[in-house]
């Protein structure tokens, strides 16, 4: 049986140590390594050593009794949650590891909301139990205050394989048909131990465990209950289905595909289809940290490398499984890439187009107009890595911008947008629709257009182009979203419509529409938690309406007081520090992604911005018309009355 298993936490819960301690306990490893002493299996790259963070979601393999384990030790730190969500993608079951001298603190809780997102049952354990002063029952409390109430604990209520009678209850109480056998004929230990699984596997029951990673208590224990609790039905039968979940290049510059095998099997030499593109299989890796054997043969359920698939994006399904994946983890920021002028500029962006596959959060953008590279990013710890990471893997010294803030535009009223292109022996035009739809929608798109005005295969170049970039708003130039664009009608030219003509039609039609249209700035949002004690209540209060957040009634639990809100990324950002020194470290902060929303100062980051909507070279609200053999401009505001098809 093959199960994937991966190990969640927050920053410094102890998860890397975790991990080592199960690796040697079933034999993996001969040696266990620290953090601490930079010799950590799965924090084999040179960065998470200095750092003494995870970086990479990287993998072991272990056996233990007749199942395979492929064990996902995931990143801690915020600037690399969307390296820990392409992991859970691909996780049968996940360790959420909580510090007893912390509890649920800020990232558990994202954590905890991408498992629930992801449907992966979870298992949770307490660390540092050794430490003076910690109360595991506080923590149990906590997790059920926080997370779930579904929580039970195995380490008293599961030992060697028998429950006790709390835990039969417990199991009894959350399944209907085991409630009425009890009552009526009491416990049937094979029976409760199946329902206990099927609970498990569907989320409604969290098992707990406590212990200490460091001084090696507690979690081989723990993990014989995982292995009896656990199960996969992966099957070789069927056609074969997998998702990307990981690209890496090796240090011969070979492209790198990590799967997740759902069904039927991979052999090399197969060939494989996604989207539109077949491509054959060229070799097969099982990879165990940092090094790999080869195989000839993949099976279901099975997290292996392969290589020969050149297009392939993480989140693509492979083979039988059609849909993408999609993410939360979407950074907020961008930074410019700074580097020496004689390095010329090809090379750092082959180099970033690179550490774009390997992680698509980066979005790594060329600006054409001031010839300047930028990445998206979650933060500064991530933009320092990534210095580091250029330097080592491509030798070049590098640096970043202060990171901004990544706006969109969006619009309020609907309009039709007119766009012609016709220079002497080229011809296009295109009329659209655009109109605004609900917040952190995108973009989607609607053909009305009729195949007796403009042919199907134009019809296809006009959506294609509307896809093919993000678009430019006319305030900040920042990408346009939440529009649903129409495709009503156009027209080509048997004999002079060329290629790029359409392209050249359909910008100039989105940008004609937006200049009619009311445009509004967006910004991004966090959905924020706060946990503190009532004393800090005024304050926190006031810190939130000053960064023109809004908040939901706090609520009282004790001696704490809950805010729940919605808050500007712009303005609380770095509020994180200034939180930990009024509630001197002891206050929960929870910022999770909250999409984008009108933004709080639009005038001020307008200006800020000084962006030129007539100098732009990549967008023109103008058409242009010919007559008597050559081209002439109409401005947008006049295009509409020269278009041919009204």
């Amino acid at each position: 049986m093959y199960k994937t298993i991966g190990i969640l936490a927050h920053v410094d819960a102890g998860k890397t140590t975790f991990s080592e301690q199960l690796l040697y306990h079933t034999k993996s490893i001969r040696q266990r390594g620290r953090v601490d002493h930079k010799d950590a299996f799965l924090d084999s790259h040179e960065i998470e050593k200095q750092r003494g963070i995870t970086v990479f979601a990287d993998q072991a393999v272990i056996s233990y009794n007749d199942s395979t384990y492929t064990i996902i030790d995931t990143p801690g730190h915020v600037d690399f949650s969307p390296e820990m969500e392409r992991a859970i993608q691909v996780m049968d079951y996940a360790i959420v590891i909580i510090s007893a001298v912390d509890g649920v603190e800020g990232h558990t809780e994202t954590v905890w909301q991408l498992l629930q997102k992801h449907q992966v049952p979870t298992f949770f354990f307490i660390n540092k139990t050794d430490r003076e002063a910690t109360n595991v029952d506080n923590i149990l409390s906590d997790i059920r205050a926080n997370l779930s109430e579904d929580v039970c604990n195995l380490t008293t209520a599961f030992n060697e394989g028998v429950m006790h009678e709390e835990l039969i209850e417990f199991i009894a109480e959350r399944d209907e048909t085991l409630l009425e056998h009890y009552m009526e004929s009491g416990y049937n230990e094979e029976l409760w131990l199946q329902t206990f699984k099927t609970l498990i596997r569907d989320n409604k029951i969290y098992p707990c465990a406590c212990g200490s990673a460091l001084k090696d208590v507690g979690v081989i224990e723990f993990f014989e209950k995982l292995d009896q609790l656990t199960e996969t039905t992966y099957v070789d039968e069927g056609d074969f289905a997998a998702r990307v979940y990981k690209i890496r290049h090796d240090d011969n510059g070979n492209r790198v595909t990590f799967l997740k095998s759902l069904s039927g099997t991979l052999s090399v030499r197969d060939e494989v289809t996604y989207g539109e593109i077949t491509e054959k299989i060229t070799q097969i890796r099982m990879y165990n940290g940092s090094k790999f054997t080869t195989v000839n043969q993949a099976h279901a359920g099975q997290l292996f490398a392969v290589t020969g698939l050149t297009n392939a994006m993480i989140g693509d399904g492979i083979g039988a499984l059609k849909e993408k994946a999609t993410f939360e983890m979407i950074p907020t920021l961008k930074s410019k890439v700074i580097f020496d002028s004689s390095i010329h500029v090809k090379e750092i962006l082959r180099c970033f187009n690179l550490l774009d596959e390997e992680d698509p959060s980066l979005r790594v953008f060329w600006d054409e107009h001031f010839q300047e590279i930028h990445v998206h990013v979650m933060g500064i710890i991530q933009l320092e890595v990534l210095e580091q990471i250029v330097k080592e893997r491509f030798l070049f010294n590098i640096s970043f911008g202060k990171p901004k803030i990544l706006y969109k535009e969006t619009i309020a009223t609907t309009v039709n947008g007119y766009g012609h292109f016709e220079p002497l022996k080229h011809y296009a035009e295109v009329h659209l629709k655009i109109e605004p739809t609900e917040r952190n929608s995108g973009i989607s798109f609607e053909n009305i257009c009729h195949a007796n005005d403009l042919s199907i295969g134009h019809q296809n170049l006009i959506r294609h182009h509307l896809f093919e970039r993000n678009h430019h708003g006319l305030l900040t130039s920042s990408s346009l979203t939440d529009v649903k664009i129409t495709l009503l009608t156009g027209r080509g030219h048997n004999e002079h419509t060329s290629g790029g003509d359409f392209r050249e039609a359909t910008y100039r039609a989105l940008r004609q529409g937006l200049e009619k249209a009311e445009n509004n700035l967006l910004e991004p949002y966090y959905d924020f938690k706060l946990k503190i004690e009532l004393d800090h209540i005024g304050r926190v209060l006031s810190d939130i309406q000053q960064a023109h957040g809004s908040f939901e009634p706090p609520e009282t639990i004790g001696d704490k007081t809950i805010i729940k809100g919605r808050v500007p990324v712009a303005t609380f950002m770095n509020y994180s520090t200034t939180f930990a020194s009024l509630t001197n470290g002891k206050g929960i902060l929870t910022l999770k992604f909250g999409g984008y929303d009108r933004c709080h100062n639009p005038e001020q980051v307008i200006e800020k911005t000084g962006y030129n909507k007539e100098a732009d070279p990549q967008y023109t609200s103008t058409s242009i018309f010919c007559a008597k053999g050559k081209g002439y401009p109409v401005p947008w505001h006049q295009a509409e009355d020269a278009m041919h098809c009204l």
